[in-house]
């Protein structure tokens, strides 16, 4: 009788501390969330120039994190506020007929690269490569696209990031919350590596300037 209730009570302190650690992988997980979120919207606000407070609203009309991006950008290079381009975007119209809709082209979307991407954005720069410059104006893009190509350049030019690395991210499944964590990782530790080697530099050339005794 004794050696069952042990067991009884043995197993439920095992059931506690699994449901406990699986509540803490959870807890972590959504840690790591909410903080790659943070630091997107963070980046956001300090490329595009624009306050917390319109990030939040943009979230709140149910504009998807990946596409709060193109809101900002469209609004900045039609010289309207975001709300206009949000509400365009509600009454069901494409990113790219809110984008003709201001006169604006394809060719606002185009960022240069020196390699030859594939999916997602081969098929695009296939007609951006297929007509000169001044065709552009005849290319139609998917609201996927636009997407694709306005994060590129948001994450490429805020970090001064080699826009075919974020396009390599990106084949390998990546999202842009997480590509734009995981270059800002790699710029701090180029800039710590950095540092650490103009430091090493600095001591050789003082260890130079001593004279022999």
């Amino acid at each position: 009788m004794r050696t069952g209730k042990l067991a009884i009570i043995v197993g439920a302190v095992i059931a506690c501390l699994m449901v406990g650690r699986a509540g803490a992988e959870v807890t972590a997980g959504i840690k790591i969330d909410q903080d790659g979120l943070k630091g997107f919207y963070l980046a956001i606000g300090d490329h595009f120039k624009v306050a917390a407070e319109q990030i939040d609203v943009a979230r709140e009309e149910r504009i998807a994190d990946e596409e709060l991006p193109v809101v900002f950008f469209l609004a900045k290079r039609a010289g309207v506020a975001p709300d206009v381009i949000i509400k365009l975007r509600h009454s069901g119209k494409s990113w790219m007929e809110i984008t003709t809709d201001f006169g604006l082209n394809a060719g606002i979307f185009y960022v240069p690269v020196s390699g030859n991407p594939g999916p997602p954005y081969g098929k695009a720069y296939g007609h951006f490569r297929s007509r000169g410059r001044s065709d552009w104006g005849h290319i139609w893009m998917s609201d996927d696209d636009v997407v694709n190509f306005v994060n590129l350049r948001f994450i490429s030019e805020h970090y001064d990031y080699s826009p075919d690395e974020v396009i390599k991210m990106r084949q390998n499944g990546n999202g842009f919350v997480d590509i734009n964590a995981k270059v800002k990782i790699n710029k701090a530790k180029h800039k710590g590596d950095n540092a650490k080697f103009a430091s090493d530099e600095k001591v050789k050339e003082k260890g130079k300037g001593k004279k022999k005794k």
